[in-house]
């Protein structure tokens, strides 16, 4: 054979080769109900529990790829749809019950994991936890779960007030359930409630207004992905409107809130990532049963409970995770 046959072979058979490897390479569908900037802690959780499942994106082991809502949660079912099309070996499903609903609905054969802090059976995702049957399986924290602890949190630091507000978010699987939780509360602490709903960035601004003019002793928020994700915006209209506020995410905290309370994002995402590399390496999620995060963590800000003129009891400051001076 001519050299320069045999080069030609040997590139052609080079070329087929990474061509194969890459055709074998697992592709992850990765759907998200907002951007991957307001996602940017979750992925590196979920990056994490993957890793340590032995998967790394991007080093030849796994790729993922993405469809992000942009907060256009009306876009859920179609970007799962794509995802779907696309034949990935395994969809996550992160960040709440319409991600994981959206993700059910687009297909009943490929694996799905979700993420998200509502109760999956409740809310039709699953039949049962512990043998979750189909393509489906994931994790769920306490987050919906504890949005009642939120308000009797904000009486204890606000113990003279007899109104308090709530935000609910209409369009939630949850917000029903988690507005009948929040009324028990109310009567069993003796206030009332002033309820308001909103879905929209647009209307942040009216809703803490709202809160300040019933004179409220604190704005509590539900448990909902649109609120955590936007934990920032939400912090600087508090300390706009010098309104004691109280969200599922310590993001909110960390941003300068006053207080949060809900489950450890972090550990859930990072379960999803190792649940999505056990399906990559042959596990059915059939067998996989649905994982329950039960930590849950209290974050308090001193430097806003300053600026408010608020005092925190010792007892709730003795039991929370971080205290921020």
């Amino acid at each position: 054979m001519a050299r320069r046959g045999f080069i030609a072979l040997a590139g052609g058979a080079a070329a087929w080769t990474v061509a194969a490897h890459a055709q074998a390479m697992p592709i992850i569908g990765y759907l998200g109900s907002e951007s991957p900037q307001r996602y940017g802690s979750r992925l590196s959780a979920f990056r994490e529990g993957l890793a340590q499942a032995g998967y790394a994106e991007g080093r030849s082991t796994v790729a993922i790829e993405f469809r992000w809502a942009e907060g256009q949660y009306a876009q859920l079912p179609a970007l799962a749809k794509e995802l779907a099309n696309r034949q990935v070996v395994v969809v996550v499903a992160a960040g709440g019950a319409e991600v994981a609903l959206a993700a059910k609905q687009a297909t009943s054969t490929i694996p799905i994991v979700f993420e998200m802090g509502g109760d999956p059976i409740a809310l039709g995702v699953v039949d049962s936890l512990s043998r979750p049957g189909g393509n489906l399986t994931g994790v769920t924290s306490l987050s919906v779960e504890v949005s009642r602890k939120r308000l009797e949190f904000m009486r204890e630091v606000r113990p003279a007030s007899k109104i308090f507000a709530v935000a609910i978010n209409p369009t939630s699987p949850t917000s029903n359930s988690q507005l009948k939780n929040l009324h028990a509360a109310a009567e069993s602490l003796g206030v009332s409630l002033v309820v308001l709903k909103t879905s929209s960035e647009e209307e942040f601004d009216r809703l803490f207004a709202a809160a300040r003019e019933s004179q409220a002793g604190g704005l509590v928020f539900s448990s909902d992905p649109y609120f955590a994700y936007r934990s920032q915006q939400l912090a600087a209209l508090a300390v706009r409107h010098g309104v004691p506020a109280m969200t599922q995410s310590r993001d909110f905290t960390l941003a300068g809130g006053l207080m949060s309370y809900g489950g450890d994002f972090s550990q859930s995402h990072r379960n999803a990532g190792i649940y999505a590399g056990r399906i990559l390496k042959g596990e059915k999620p059939a067998n996989l049963p649905v994982q329950r995060v039960t930590k849950v963590e209290l974050f308090i800000n001193l430097k806003a409970a300053d600026t408010l003129g608020l005092a925190f009891p010792s007892s709730l400051l003795g039991s929370a995770d971080r205290v921020i001076e």
